[in-house]
C-alpha cells in the first residue's frame, strides 16, 4: 500500500516538473510553430547590415568569416573593394552565435552548433530549438525534447530559432538590401562582345 501512495506521490512530482517545464518552455518561446515566412532567395546584405542585424561588431563578423565560422554564401570578399554579402540565412545563424557566445558556450562547441545548422534545410531550421547546460548545445527537433530537457535541469537556456528568424525578418525590412540578380546581369563590355559574336555568326 505503502509503494503505491509512493509511486503515485512520484508519478504527481514528474507532472508537477513536466508542466513547469511546458510553463518556462512556452515563456522563453521555445516551443514550435510554424509562424515563419519563406526566406528571400534573391537577397543579400552587405556586412554592416548583417552586423547591426545579429548584433554583432564588424571585428567579430571579419574574424568569423575568415575563420570559417560563418562564412557569407552570397559573395565572399575577392580581393580590395570587393563586399561581401550574406544570405538571410547567414545571417540567422551569426545571431544565434552570437546568443550562444554570451551564454559563455564554447568556440568549439559554437562550430559543432553551426555545422548542424548549415546542414539543415531551410524548411527544417525553423524547427530547431537550441538547448544548452553551459558545455554542450542540444538540438532539439520537438516539444518533448525540449521539456524533457528542462525537466531534467539540463537545459539551462534555449534559442528557438523561429524566434531569431521573426527577430532578423523584423530588423532587415529596415535595412538596405542588395538583389543578388543584379550581380547576374551582364556589364556593357559584355553586352558588346555578345553583339559581335552574334553579327558573326549571322
Amino acid at each position: 500500500m505503502a509503494s503505491n501512495e509512493n509511486e503515485n506521490g512520484a508519478d504527481a512530482a514528474r507532472m508537477k516538473a513536466a508542466a513547469e517545464a511546458t510553463d518556462l518552455a512556452e515563456e522563453q518561446g521555445l516551443l514550435f510553430d510554424d509562424d515563419v515566412s519563406p526566406l528571400p532567395s534573391d537577397t543579400g546584405y552587405r556586412g554592416p547590415t548583417a552586423c547591426n542585424a545579429a548584433g554583432i561588431t564588424y571585428r567579430q563578423l571579419d574574424y568569423w568569416a575568415r575563420t570559417g565560422l560563418v562564412e557569407p554564401s552570397v559573395r565572399g570578399a575577392a580581393g580590395s573593394g570587393s563586399q561581401r554579402l550574406y544570405s538571410f540565412r547567414d545571417i540567422l545563424i551569426l545571431k544565434v552565435v552570437k546568443r550562444l557566445l554570451d551564454a559563455g558556450i564554447s568556440l568549439q562547441q559554437i562550430r559543432t552548433a553551426t555545422a548542424h545548422l548549415r546542414e539543415r534545410g531551410t524548411d527544417d531550421l525553423t524547427r530547431v530549438t537550441l538547448m544548452s547546460d553551459g558545455a554542450s548545445v542540444y538540438e532539439c527537433t520537438s516539444n518533448d525534447e525540449v521539456i524533457d530537457l528542462l525537466q531534467g535541469g539540463q537545459g539551462v537556456f534555449g534559442i528557438a530559432i523561429g524566434g531569431v528568424w521573426r527577430e532578423i525578418e523584423g530588423t532587415l525590412a529596415e535595412l538596405p538590401s542588395e538583389r543578388t540578380a543584379e550581380q547576374a546581369a551582364p556589364s556593357p563590355s559584355d553586352e558588346l562582345a555578345a553583339r559581335r559574336a552574334a553579327r558573326q555568326t549571322g
